[in-house]
């Protein structure tokens, strides 16, 4: 067990190296990165608790949108790209917890996920259905008071030019994200374990 132990957490390592660098280079926010592309609205703490249950609404909404621009579509890929960059939105806390290292990055998919809501409510086709989302939104967000609700990163704007990474060196200071990225890193050494079982046979087999 402590064998299978050692290798998940150099699995982790492993996996987590690349992203580091990355984040380091980028000086793990979007303050440093160049502002040459689309600007996108700031979007408050309370206003992502909601959006974020409508996100996969939205995506689907916009990916059949007929009457696009070049702003638009990439405004929609900079939303899915940082959605994937901020790990799916799968980290416990990510968009409800300011304390949480992927905080910063949730902030900027669900305001890019706004941007592409307000712009179809512009379109033709899908004003309709854009609407009836938006007045999904405030309704619940006036039913949990979450209008007013604010955290460090409610007043910055993004860039479609600037990728916001997690801030890695924060993960072991989250526990919640320490334990879920651990847990993860544990899954995958087991099921490398697990591989290597089973081609083994094969390869003793083959010779």
């Amino acid at each position: 067990m402590r064998r299978i132990g050692r290798f998940a957490f150099l699995s982790l390592i492993a996996s987590l190296l690349p992203m580091f660098i990355g984040s380091a280079l980028a000086h793990g926010g979007s303050s440093g990165g160049t502002h040459a592309g689309l600007e996108i609205p700031a979007i408050s703490h309370g206003e992502m608790a909601v959006i974020s249950d409508y996100r996969s609404k939205i995506s689907m909404l916009a990916s059949r949108a007929a009457d696009t621009n070049e702003p638009f579509r990439r405004v929609l890929n900079y939303a899915e790209i940082q959605y994937s960059y901020c790990l799916w939105g799968q980290m416990p806390g990510s968009v409800t917890d300011e304390q949480s290292p992927f905080n910063e990055c949730a902030h900027a998919y669900l305001a890019a996920t706004k941007a592409v809501l307000m712009a179809m409510r512009e379109m033709p086709r899908e004003a309709a259905a854009a609407g009836e989302i938006i007045s999904a939104i405030d309704a619940e967000m006036a039913g949990r008071g979450l209008a007013f609700i604010t955290c460090q990163f409610s007043g910055e704007a993004f860039n479609t030019a600037n990728i916001v990474k997690p801030n890695w060196s924060r993960v072991p200071l989250h526990p919640a994200s320490m334990a879920s990225l651990t847990g993860l890193a544990a899954l995958f050494g087991l099921a490398v374990l697990a591989l290597r079982h089973v081609l083994r046979p094969k390869a003793q087999s083959s010779e």
